[in-house]
């Protein structure tokens, strides 16, 4: 079984992504525990402050380190994490490669920023693993922590009914998925390519490699290495 920590100050944003579908499934059928963990929990004095001005007169507020020091260790007393993962601007750009290697691990802590973003001795000392799920700006890692942890479990044995579903996705080869249809066969005399009704296996396969490889080529051409260009 996984076990995935997530750190936020927001946890009501993680409660319906992560309560429904594939992450729903996945918990239910103990593939994964998810445990969301409210940093104000752990915030400092009468008001449980999380966080506070930025040293240097810089605009927007931070997350302090305190909170986040104190959460991680209480976790790391309890067991020993493979990843500690903080979701940034800064970090790996998520692929699905970086998804696979994720989804072999036992124990991983994912922290959530917030405002302009957590005390830097954090990432200096404790973090691991930065992972961006795009070149934009969220208002707070928790979209960023929901899209993470939903890549994750969809790969877990068990999750998904049809595994070899998991394996045929975009971005599994490194390529873009392709095209699929159906029934009914024709609508508004739209038809579904002939081929995929032929019951030919070899020519099926065939077309899926064709088609995967010619939408890479024309929507993600950067996805391409040498070797998977025909010459």
């Amino acid at each position: 079984m996984v076990r995935i920590d997530i750190l936020t100050v927001a946890p009501e944003l993680l409660e319906s992504p992560l309560g429904h579908s594939i992450p729903k499934r996945a918990q239910d059928k103990g593939a994964v525990e998810i445990h969301i963990h409210n940093l104000r929990e752990y915030g400092k004095g009468r008001y449980r402050q999380t966080d506070d001005y930025a040293f240097g007169g810089a605009a927007g507020m931070v997350l302090m380190i305190e909170p986040i020091f104190t959460c991680i260790q209480m976790l790391q007393g309890e067991r020993t994490y493979d990843e500690i993962i903080y979701l940034s601007p800064d970090g790996e750009r998520l692929t699905q490669p970086c998804v696979n290697r994720l989804s072999m691990l036992a124990n991983i802590i994912v922290l959530c920023g917030h405002y302009k973003g957590i005390d830097h001795r954090i990432r200096e000392q404790l973090i691991t693993k930065e992972i961006s799920i795009g070149d934009y700006v969220l208002s707070g890692g928790e979209p960023a922590a929901a899209v993470l942890v939903d890549a994750i479990v969809r790969l877990l044995p068990g999750v998904i009914s049809d595994e070899t579903s998991a394996l045929t996705d975009s971005f599994q080869d490194g390529l873009l998925a392709p095209p699929v249809y159906t029934r009914p066969k024709v609508f508004n005399g739209w038809r579904v390519p002939a081929v995929l009704l032929s019951g030919n296996h070899r020519e099926i396969a065939e077309w899926h490699e064709e088609q995967a490889l010619q939408r890479t080529q024309t929507l993600r051409p950067d996805l391409l290495t040498d070797e998977k260009i025909p010459s």
